[in-house]
């Protein structure tokens, strides 16, 4: 089957769940007129059905080759990406100044959960793009902005993050590519990267690397990397291409999945050294860095929510199909679809739900995102900048993880069908498992959650967020809806565990870190169980009064099953927070006893 993108139910999650109506409603968006939301995500969706699902099969089974220093894409894949830059796509959130269409970020994020649910492989192209656009328009010198960004934006040409070494994973203040300063303001870098995703490729004339090194005099650690903009061919003053710089791709990897997105090894040096230019601030590379590395967590976030939604539609047109067995007290010849039987349904169900909660919480990162720029009032941009902040590695890694549950939900709706390739269930579970450790594996984003976040100002985002929540619980209350059933309940018990494991572990930060660090990954899936949870349900109560997305039924009903078997996790993970910490600082005892 092919992809089609959920139109109704993302734009009850951007206008209601993520708050974009309520934002663009207080003034924070300016004059963005929120009536073509629904045309740009009707036409992505359009592009991702007849272009890029297609691709994705495709792209798995032929992969990427490297021959003579040069990558090439699978059949069909640079026509592809050309449409796609040529519509406008790459543009949609750019900044106006170098031929953006400056929209939302917010609206970008429905559009790279659809381009990741259609082909994630080809989705991760665009989302580093985006990275560097970020980067250099925050970060970049005038005379870097005027030679690059316009063909950033427009798409023309491609980016890359480049920070992971042999030696240096997460640990990046290990690395040892170095740069040297050059009498014309240049820099020439020395050394190796791996993992780098479209580190080259065929489907862009030039690609522009954002590359992490060390210069000779330089503190040891994180505090003494700098960041250089490393273009493949050289850019005259006229704008065209120049030289063949000196970085090459000196291999790929082959990989359990992802098959049609070059993952290479950069080799820089062979020839001298690659010519770069600084990004920010000699030895300041790491905040610039972020600017990348912020975004792009969002953005693997959505693509496990694309993964994901892909899955559950493959699952469910699976599940109708299907024929075995008998419906309870059915008689007669015959068998029924299995989507009558209760477990399936569960599975199914499981999968919508954990879907749409991710959804919501990815966009409601991208609103807060774009509220911390746009907005006037600067106690209303300071307040969502740290909204940001505290949901960008709860949107990251519980997303991911769902990717990875979702699709293995979609495998076991399949039975032994989904273990076979022919049915591109398979695929979807390989292409979601590496998800996770993008960008920043889950556990640091857990980390971070604890040691960054949750401490940062007291807390406060946390309690403000965390009396947002109640209020919606406390609307479910007085709705006196029974099609809720106990979803208000089951959402007030999980608001609690997440208020005193938050307490308990702000408490544990400074006075015991370590049992604060075995909590966090717990923490986190509490984290987002709760929220996930409320935010469903305040869409139902929206779908139930605005009447924008159809039935309200189906909202109500997803909300209480998220409720009723996902957010009543919520207790046991508090007491894994609260309780396990002995027991995981002293595991030293058996495993290497």
């Amino acid at each position: 089957m092919t992809y089609r993108a959920p139109i109704n139910d993302m734009l009850l999650a951007l206008n209601h769940g993520a708050g974009l109506q309520a934002a663009v409603k207080a003034g924070h968006y300016g004059d963005f007129d929120a009536d073509i939301t629904t045309a740009v995500l009707e036409e992505a969706g359009k592009f991702a059905t007849d272009v890029l699902a297609p691709l994705n099969r495709v792209g798995d089974e032929h992969g990427i080759k490297l021959e003579a220093g040069k990558v090439t894409t699978a059949p069909g894949w640079p026509d592809a990406y050309r449409r796609w830059a040529a519509a406008g796509w790459n543009a949609v959130s750019g900044p106006e100044a170098f031929g953006g269409q400056g929209l939302p970020l917010a609206i970008n994020a429905a559009c790279t959960e659809i381009w990741s649910a259609s082909n994630i492989a080809f989705g991760l192209c665009p989302l580093l793009t985006l990275s560097a656009i970020e980067a250099l328009d925050a970060h970049g010198s005038d005379a870097l902005k005027k030679t690059y960004l316009e063909k950033l934006v427009s798409g023309e040409w491609t980016g890359t993050m480049q920070l992971t070494e042999p030696q240096a994973g997460s640990d990046v203040g290990a690395l040892r590519s170095r740069a040297e300063r050059e009498a014309d303001g240049s820099y020439r870098i020395k050394g190796t990267k791996i993992f780098i995703t479209y580190g080259d490729h065929d489907m862009t004339d030039n690609i522009v690397h954002f590359v992490l090194a060390r210069l000779p005099d330089a503190p040891a650690g994180t505090k003494g990397i700098s960041l250089f903009l490393i273009p493949k061919f050289l850019v005259n003053a006229d704008g065209s291409l120049g030289g063949r710089n000196d970085i090459y791709p000196s291999g790929v990897e082959h990989k359990l999945g992802m098959h049609a997105s070059p993952t290479c090894t950069m080799t820089m040096g062979d020839h001298g050294g690659a010519i770069g230019y600084l990004i920010g601030e000699e030895n300041k590379g790491m905040q610039c860095m972020f600017t990348m590395m912020n975004q792009a967590r969002l953005g693997v976030g959505l693509e496990g929510v694309g993964i994901a939604d892909r899955a559950y539609q493959q699952a469910l047109a699976f599940a109708q199909e299907r024929r075995q067995g008998h419906a309870v007290g059915k008689t007669g010849d015959g068998s029924d679809p299995i989507i009558v039987h209760p477990d399936v349904k569960r599975m199914l169900m499981q999968m919508r739900a954990l879907t749409a909660a991710a959804r919501t919480i990815c966009y409601a990162t991208a609103v807060a995102l774009d509220v911390s720029i746009r907005a006037k009032d600067p106690k209303v941009r300071a307040d969502a900048a740290a909204r940001g902040a505290l949901l960008t590695p709860i949107a990251k890694a519980f997303s991911t993880d769902i990717g990875n549950e979702v699709a293995y939900l979609g495998v076991q709706i399949h039975g032994g069908m989904g273990f076979i390739e022919e049915t591109g269930a398979a695929q979807h579970y390989r292409d979601a498992r590496i998800t996770p450790i993008y960008e920043g594996t889950n556990g640091i984003q857990a980390i971070d959650l604890v040691m960054r976040k949750l401490a940062a100002n007291g807390g406060a985002a946390v309690w403000a967020l965390l009396d947002e929540l109640s209020a919606i619980v406390k609307q479910v209350e007085a709705s006196n809806d029974p099609a809720f059933g106990t979803t208000g309940a089951k959402l007030r018990d999980a608001l609690s565990s997440l208020d005193r494991a938050s307490r308990w572990l702000s408490e544990r930060v400074t006075s015991a870190p370590n049992d604060a660090l075995a909590g966090a990954t717990p923490y986190l899936q509490l984290f987002g169980s709760a929220l996930g949870g409320c935010w469903l349900a305040g869409e139902a109560l929206a779908a139930r009064t605005s009447g924008e997305a159809g039935d309200p039924q189906r909202y109500i009903t997803l909300a209480r099953f998220f409720a009723e078997n996902i957010s009543v996790q919520a207790a046991s993970l508090e007491k894994t927070v609260t309780d396990s910490a002995e027991a995981v600082n002293g595991a030293d005892a058996v495993l290497l006893g």
